[in-house]
């Protein structure tokens, strides 16, 4: 199925250069192969600049708007996308969240985990996003992931330490797998873009972690850039122990999340961001999350990814910056510049 009327909708040219690289260079569509699209009302300006090189491309494809099958918010993804994103061999998500949505966006990624999908999810993608990390040079954001991923892959600990008071040491073990999600998207890992990062479920957290970028989920969207009224997370045994912030309203919010079940205050994904085009913070998760620095998300460790042996239905990353990071012995970042 195609939306001529989706496909016809202007878009500002600046977006091209990053809808280019999320097709090309990222997704490496070929002409011989489908891929669905499903975006939202707020990000069809977005979906029409990924259709304009789509049709470059010849693939066939198709678009799906996610209020035109259901009301949102939505736990669920309507059958018909799924039934959709089950035909094709590469897929994107570009859409914005909302309150209560994890979950539908979980059964999607399954779907693409199931079939293999190339799938990249651009989950609260807008127009900065694409004129600054998506148009990042992908190549040599892979080079360097894949030499930083070899390095920790072979790192009993890494210890992590900030201007903002982070001062953590993060365990490690090698029956968990590291991942590269560095942009170019493989059918092993769906992947967000713009890319940049390696990951893994940590064995365990200790520490002070200062959140001074952001934090993801719908909370990103309220809160943005937090470096004025950092959330300082006391960490013990890889589950949250206490917790200050000077707002009030975000630290209820992110204490209510962490409580929503019994994993859901547990370290789940431990990360370093790899895309050296960023230097700063915007406010924004899904490029934040991968500024040269770390980030840690708690509740699902991605378990079908990293083998974790447990699950929580909750996931929000959490951002600090300025860091210096240690795989042991060896300093691999100062103050958010990598030495490698």
């Amino acid at each position: 199925m195609k939306n001529s009327f989706i496909a016809d909708i202007d878009f500002d040219q600046d977006l091209s250069q990053g809808a280019y690289n999320a097709i090309n260079a990222c997704l490496r569509l070929k002409p011989e192969e489908r891929i669905t699209i499903i975006t939202d009302n707020d990000s069809l300006e977005i979906a029409s600049s990924l259709v304009h090189e789509i049709k470059k491309v010849g693939s066939d494809y198709s678009l799906m708007t996610i209020e035109d099958y259901t009301p949102r918010p939505t736990p669920n993804m309507p059958k018909q996308i799924l039934e959709d994103l089950a035909k094709s061999q590469v897929s994107i998500f570009c859409a914005q969240a909302q309150t209560g949505e994890l979950s539908s966006r979980i059964q999607m990624t399954g779907v693409v985990n199931m079939h293999k999908i190339r799938h990249a999810h651009m989950v609260n993608i807008n127009k900065q996003i694409m004129m600054e990390g998506m148009r990042a040079d992908f190549l040599a954001i892979d080079e360097l992931s894949q030499k930083l991923i070899e390095k920790a892959r072979k790192a009993r600990y890494i210890k992590c330490k900030s201007k903002g008071g982070t001062d953590i040491v993060a365990e490690f073990s090698h029956k968990l797998n590291w991942l590269k999600t560095s942009g170019i998207i493989s059918v092993d890992k769906w992947g967000n873009l713009p890319g940049g990062e390696i990951f893994t479920s940590p064995m365990n957290v200790d520490g002070l972690f200062v959140v001074d970028g952001v934090v993801g989920d719908y909370l990103c969207q309220k809160y943005g850039d937090m470096k004025a009224t950092p959330l300082y997370i006391d960490i013990e045994d890889s589950r949250i122990k206490k917790m200050t912030c000077s707002n009030d309203a975000l630290l209820d919010e992110f204490t209510a999340y962490s409580m929503t079940d019994e994993n859901s205050n547990r370290v789940g994904e431990f990360a370093i961001g790899t895309n050296i085009a960023l230097s700063k913070v915007i406010g924004h998760i899904l490029q934040d999350e991968k500024l040269p620095s770390i980030h840690m998300a708690f509740g699902h460790p991605y378990a079908e990814h990293t083998g974790a042996d447990w699950v929580s239905t909750t996931h929000i990353d959490c951002v600090g910056i300025d860091m210096d990071i240690w795989l042991e012995d060896e300093k691999v970042m100062e103050c958010g510049r990598f030495l490698i």
